[in-house]
C-alpha cells in the first residue's frame, strides 16, 4: 500500500491536470506499488429516461467518453508515468456502473500447498476459470467482494500505521 502522502500528491496532480468538464468532481485515485488508477465520475444520465433504456444509455455515455478522451488520456498518462514512476489506468463511474478501461495485470509469485492447488484445479475443471492464474484471480475478487468492510478497516489501520511511522524519529542506518 502506498503512503497517504504519495496518493494525495497524485490526486492533487490529476485534479489539476485533467481538463475541466471531464468529471463531476475530483477523480478517485487508487494507488498500489505498480499502478495508479484514475476513476472519474461522469454526469448522471437524464432522469426522464425509461428504466429499460437506462443501461444502454449509460453504456453509450461511457463508450463516448472513452473514445473522445483517448488521445488526451494517453498523453496525461505518459506525463504521470514519468512524474510518479508508475503505470496509469483509467476508469469511470456513470449511472451506478463502474468501468475500468485499462488496468495493469501483474504476475504474482506464490507458493501453494496441494490442497490449495486442488481448489484452483477444481475451478479450472468446472470451467469457472481457464487456468490456475485465472482461478486465483477469481478467488481474490470473491474474497474482496465478500469482505469489503473488513478490508476497509484493515486499510484504515494501515493508514494509521503510516501516519505514526511518518511522525516518528528519523533513524539512519
Amino acid at each position: 500500500m502506498e503512503s497517504e502522502e504519495a496518493t494525495a500528491q497524485a490526486r492533487a496532480w490529476f485534479t489539476g491536470r485533467l481538463p475541466e468538464g471531464w468529471f463531476t468532481g475530483a477523480p478517485e485515485i487508487v494507488r498500489d506499488r505498480e499502478e495508479i488508477a484514475v476513476l472519474g465520475t461522469l454526469p448522471e444520465p437524464a432522469a426522464d429516461v425509461p428504466e429499460e433504456e437506462r443501461p444502454a444509455l449509460v453504456d453509450g455515455l461511457i463508450r463516448r467518453f472513452r473514445e473522445e478522451t483517448r488521445e488526451q488520456r494517453i498523453a496525461i498518462a505518459r506525463e504521470a508515468e514519468r512524474r510518479f514512476q508508475q503505470k496509469v489506468s483509467w476508469g469511470v463511474v456513470c449511472g451506478g456502473e463502474s468501468v475500468m478501461f485499462t488496468t495493469l495485470s501483474v504476475p504474482v509469485m506464490t507458493r501453494l500447498r496441494q490442497t490449495e492447488r486442488q481448489v484452483l484445479d477444481t475451478l479450472v475443471a468446472a470451467g469457472v476459470a481457464r487456468s490456475r492464474s485465472d482461478a486465483l484471480a477469481w478467488c481474490v475478487r470473491l474474497v474482496g467482494r465478500n469482505t469489503d468492510t473488513w478490508l476497509a478497516e484493515l486499510r484504515d489501520a494501515l493508514r494509521h500505521v503510516d501516519r505514526v511511522r511518518a511522525a516518528g524519529p528519523d533513524v539512519e542506518s
